[in-house]
Parts: structure tokens; sequence; C-alpha cells
């Protein structure tokens, strides 16, 4: 549930956005000629694309590239809100501001890298950035056309030097140039996330049945069952070669219920995944 939105527009398209949300939600966000800076301040946040899995803290961020994405807003024991502020890139919008001092990366653009977004560390600059923008959401009145250019030149300068600015040069270079993946790639590369059919179905960009025709004619296996027993699979292997929890080995492989993980086991492999880690160790 949304509890606060406000906005900036800038030549009519929105710029800067201020959300606050009751988490747990979940949003698609296509963007085939957008790219945005995602930071948060409160909660904690996920964001999937065609073959990338991103878990962003509080007070960090998350710049991505066109491209097709589900953004999930997730609680925790610290805060039960989701707050964040979302700076969006428009390649007009972008030329119009910097006129004919355009930056490198939209001098010259680079084909798709196969990096979609990258994660942006907690840094002073970016959160006392972040600050400014707050400020200006509560006092709109000090707001103008020339304070939003600024404010949109200012972020894409303290991006490229960030101490990920490598990964974030990559990414601008190519801001508005999508990536191209196959629908193998992107289910295999979701494999153990914990997406549902439509989430996979978005990212395939195809309609859930139309997804389904195409998995059975690729896999020969319907999504749900080629998925588990994949699942199940990885979790026999870690649990046989790590120490990790059984706990954390059934989120790992895209299990968010451990009876349900337990009882899936079982059914796959005759035993329960603790009695089937000690019987394995002992042969």
């Amino acid at each position: 549930m949304i509890l606060e939105h406000k906005n900036y527009l800038l030549f009519g398209r929105m710029i800067f956005e201020k959300v606050v949300i009751k988490p747990p939600f979940q949003k698609s966000n296509i963007m085939p000629e957008e790219a945005c800076f995602f930071y948060i301040i409160e909660g904690r946040g996920e964001a999937v694309s065609e073959v990338e899995h991103l878990k962003i803290p509080v007070q960090e961020s998350v710049l991505m590239k066109c491209g097709n994405y589900i953004t999930r807003m997730i609680p925790t024991p610290a805060s039960n809100t989701f707050h964040t502020v979302v700076v969006h890139f428009h390649p007009e919008i972008l030329k119009k501001v910097y006129e004919n001092d355009l930056p490198k990366f939209l001098l010259h653009p680079r084909p798709g890298t196969t990096v979609g977004m990258s994660k942006v560390k907690s840094s002073i600059l970016i959160d006392k950035y972040i600050e400014s923008l707050l400020f200006y959401f509560e006092n709109p009145e000090l707001v103008n056309e020339d304070l939003l250019v600024l404010k949109l030149k200012e972020i894409i300068l303290l991006l490229t030097q960030t101490d990920d600015s490598p990964a974030i040069n990559q990414i601008l270079t190519s801001l508005f140039s999508p990536s191209t993946y196959s629908f193998t790639q992107i289910v295999d590369a979701h494999l153990y996330s914990n997406l549902s059919g439509d989430d996979l179905a978005q990212l395939t960009n195809l309609s859930l049945s139309s997804f389904k025709r195409e998995f059975k004619r690729v896999y020969n296996d319907s999504p749900a069952n080629f998925i588990k027993n994949k699942k199940l699979e990885k979790a026999a292997e870690l649990l046989l070669v790590s120490n990790e929890r059984i706990t954390d080995i059934a989120y790992d492989t895209g299990f968010n219920n451990l009876a349900h993980f337990s009882k899936s086991f079982q059914e796959k492999h005759g035993q329960p995944p603790s009695v089937y880690r000690m019987s394995q160790k002992h042969k």
C-alpha cells in the first residue's frame, strides 16, 4: 500500500520521486526508454532484472539501465515502512539539460552490456544528496526548473565518482541501450529465485499462457515442476557440500517456507533434509 507519493516533473517528465510504502509490496518496472537511480531510506529492497537479482539494504541504492525489472519492498525488524527516493533518467531530458555539453556516455553510447544494474554503496556524498532532495520535497515553494536541472546533473556527477564507478560507468555508457537475453538465459538465471510464473512471464516479455507454452516447448516440462526439481537438486547438493543451516539452504534455493521445503524434499529424495545430510555424509 502506498502511504505517500511526491514527485517533481522536468520538461513534462517525472524526474524526482519520493515514495513511502507499507511493505511487502511488489512493482513491475518496464523501462524500454528510461533508466533510474533507486535509493532506500528505510526498509529493504530487491531488484530483479532478466538475469540479475540484487538485494539492497537500507541507505544503499541501485542504478538500473533501461530494461525489464521487478522491484520488491520488504519490511525489516527495525521498520514496517519502506521509504525510497528515485531519480529517473530520460534520454531526451538529459540531452536538453546538457545542450551542447553532453557527457561522454551520451556522446558515445555503447551497445547493451550484460550488466543491467549495479548497487551503489553508501557514501557521505550520496547520503547528503538524498537529504537535499528530501528537503526540497518538504519545501516545494523553493523548487524551480533551474534547481531541478542542477540536481539532475549533480547525481550523474556523483555516480561517476563513487567507489563503484567502474561498474557504474559501464552502465552509464549503455544507459539507454537495452540488453537482450534468450528465453533460457532468463529462466536459468532465476531457477533459485523466489519468483512466480507471472514474474518470469514478465521478465521474458510474454503473457503467462505464452510463457507456459514456450517453457513446455523448450524444457519439455511445466515451469512449476521443472523449477521445483531444480531447486530440490540444488538443495541436496548444498546439504552435502556446505555446513549451512537447513533453513538457510531452503531460502537460498528459492523456498520461502521451511515446512514446504522439507515436505517437497522428502517427496523427491525419500528422506527429510536433516536425515539425508547425515546418511549421505556417512556413506
